[in-house]
C-alpha cells in the first residue's frame, strides 16, 4: 500500500528522476528507429551495387561464351550461302557439342521460333516457340528474336535448371546470324547471385536487431545511472552543470549558425549566381534555336560554363566542410592543398613548410590542426589586412607542432582580454583542450602568431618496416 502511494505521489528526487529519463527514452527510442532505417537503407544501396556488381560479371561472362562459340565457327559460316544446309548442319553440331558447367549451353532459334539447337533440353529441338512465357509471364522467344534481329544484346527471364529441373532465375545473351537469319545465344543462371543477396539481407537485420538489443542495453543502463546519480549529486550541482550545458549549448548554436551562414552566403553568392546565369544562357538558347538564330549555340555554350563553373564551385565547398585529401594523403597534404587554394583566392602570400613525420597523427589530431589552421586562415582574410601569412607543421620529440604567423594588424589591443577572442579563437582553445595540448596566441600590432602544440600520445608508434616506408609522408 505503502509503495502504491509512494508511486502516485513521487517525491521530489523521483520527479528529477522522471524528468531526465522520459526525453532520454524517447531520444533513444527516435535514434533506435533512425538508425535501423539509416542502416537498413544504407546496407540495401550496398546490396543492390553488389548484385549489379556480379550480375554485370555474369553479363560479361556471357560475352566471352558468345565470342568463344563464334570463333568456332566463323570461318564455316563466313564461307557458307544463306541456303547451305550442310554448313548450318556443322555449326549446329558445333554449337550442340559446346557445353560447360553444369547447365552451361548453347541455343539457337530461326527468326520463325523453331528450336535448332538445345543440347540440355532436346525436347526443345525441332517445335515452334514463338509465344513462350515462364512462368511469371515473361515472353522468352520473341525478344530474344527481336534482340537478334538489331544485333545483340540481353534478355532475362525464369526457367529450368537442367541440373536440377528446378525453375531458376536466367539472363541470356544472343545474338544473331543475319544471313542464316539465326539466333545463338547462350544463358548462365544468378540463383546463386540472388541468394548471396538474400543472406546479406538476412544479414543485415539481424544485425540491425542485435544493434537495437545493444542500444536497449545502453539506454538500461543509463538510466540505473542516471537513478543512481540522482541520490549523489545535489540540487546546486544539477544547477551549475545546467548553466554550463546551456552556454555550452548556445556556443555550439552559435558555431552552427555561423557555419550555416558562411555556406549559406557561398551558395548565394557563387552558386546561385551561376545558376541563374546557365538559366538564362538556355532561356536565350532556346529563344534563339526557336527562332532559327545561329547564335543559340553560342548561348547554349556559354550555359554549359556557367554550370561547370558551379560544378567547380559545389566542389569547392564539399571540400571546405570535409577534404577528402586529409583522409587519403595526411595532414601535411591536406594543409599544403588549403594553403595553395587559399593563396590563390584571396592573394595574400601564404609559405607552407613541414617535416616529414615519421611517426602518424591520429584522426583527432589530424581533423583537429587543420581545423585550427582552416579558422587561422578565416581570421588573418577577415581581420587582419595581412600580405603575408607563414605556417609551420612538423613533428618532434614532445609530439606536433603547428605554427601561423601573419603580418596583420594583430588583435585589438584596447579591448578587454576576454573578449579579444572571438568565436574562432574559442573553438581552437577547445579543439587543443580535447587533445590535452596547448594553444598560444602572441599579438602584436606589426602581427599573430599562433602556436597550437599536440602531446606525443596523439602521435602513433611507428608501424612495421614495410608498411612504414609506404606511409611515412602522412602527417
Amino acid at each position: 500500500m505503502r509503495l502504491l502511494l509512494s508511486l502516485l505521489r513521487p517525491s521530489y528526487g523521483q520527479k528529477l528522476f522522471l524528468l531526465a529519463t522520459l526525453p532520454l527514452l524517447l531520444a533513444v527510442a527516435a535514434i533506435s528507429v533512425l538508425v535501423a532505417n539509416q542502416s537498413r537503407q544504407l546496407a540495401e544501396r550496398e546490396i543492390r551495387a553488389l548484385e549489379s556488381q556480379l550480375i554485370e560479371a555474369k553479363k560479361a561472362e556471357l560475352k566471352n561464351y558468345i565470342s568463344i562459340a563464334r570463333t568456332a565457327f566463323v570461318n564455316i559460316y563466313g564461307r557458307a550461302a544463306p541456303d547451305d544446309d550442310q554448313a548450318k548442319l556443322s555449326v549446329t553440331q558445333i554449337l550442340s557439342s559446346m557445353l560447360y558447367g553444369q547447365d552451361g549451353y548453347f541455343f539457337v532459334f530461326d527468326y520463325e521460333g523453331t528450336n535448332l539447337v538445345s543440347p540440355r533440353q532436346t525436347y526443345l529441338i525441332g517445335k515452334n516457340w514463338r509465344g513462350l512465357t515462364d512462368l511469371n509471364g515473361t515472353e522468352i522467344t520473341d525478344p530474344l528474336i527481336q534482340i537478334a534481329r538489331s544485333g545483340g544484346g540481353y534478355h532475362s527471364f525464369d526457367w529450368t535448371k537442367p541440373s536440377t529441373n528446378e525453375t531458376a532465375r536466367m539472363v541470356t545473351y544472343a545474338v544473331g546470324l543475319q544471313d542464316w537469319q539465326w539466333v545463338v545465344g547462350t544463358g548462365v543462371f544468378i540463383d546463386d547471385v540472388l541468394e548471396s543477396v538474400a543472406a546479406a539481407r538476412a544479414d543485415v537485420e539481424e544485425r540491425v536487431q542485435r544493434t537495437s538489443f545493444y542500444i536497449l542495453v545502453i539506454t538500461v543502463a543509463a538510466l540505473l545511472l542516471v537513478f543512481f546519480s540522482g541520490f549523489v549529486i545535489t540540487v546546486r550541482e544539477r544547477r551549475l552543470a545546467d548553466t554550463k550545458l546551456k552556454a555550452l549549448t548556445q556556443r555550439v548554436f552559435d558555431a552552427q549558425e555561423e557555419e550555416r551562414g558562411r555556406v549559406a552566403r557561398e551558395l548565394h553568392d557563387g552558386i546561385s549566381q551561376l545558376l541563374v546565369g546557365v538559366r538564362y544562357a538556355l532561356d536565350s538558347a532556346r529563344r534563339r534555336v526557336k527562332s532559327g538564330d545561329e547564335r543559340g549555340l553560342q548561348s547554349l555554350e556559354k550555359g554549359i560554363d556557367h554550370l561547370s563553373g558551379a560544378i567547380q564551385e559545389v566542389r569547392r565547398i564539399s571540400r571546405d566542410l570535409r577534404p577528402g585529401v586529409l583522409d587519403d594523403l595526411g595532414l601535411g597534404p591536406a594543409l599544403k592543398v588549403l594553403t595553395d587554394e587559399y593563396a590563390a583566392r584571396t592573394g595574400i602570400e601564404v609559405d607552407f613548410q613541414t617535416v616529414v613525420f615519421r611517426n602518424r597523427l591520429d584522426q583527432e589530431s589530424k581533423i583537429a590542426l587543420y581545423r585550427i589552421a582552416q579558422e587561422a586562415l578565416t581570421n588573418v582574410e577577415r581581420h587582419s589586412g595581412a600580405s603575408k601569412v607563414t605556417m609551420d607543421l612538423r613533428g618532434h620529440k614532445s609530439g606536433a607542432t603547428l605554427r601561423i604567423a601573419d603580418n596583420g594588424c594583430g588583435l585589438p589591443q584596447d579591448a578587454p582580454p576576454s573578449e579579444r577572442g572571438g568565436l574562432g579563437l574559442r573553438n581552437m582553445q577547445e579543439r587543443v583542450e580535447q587533445l590535452e595540448g596547448t594553444l598560444r596566441i602572441f599579438s602584436s600590432r606589426t602581427g599573430t602568431v599562433i602556436v597550437a602544440e599536440v602531446p606525443l600520445s596523439h602521435i602513433l608508434p611507428p608501424e612495421s618496416e614495410g608498411t612504414d616506408n609506404s606511409r611515412k609522408a602522412r602527417a
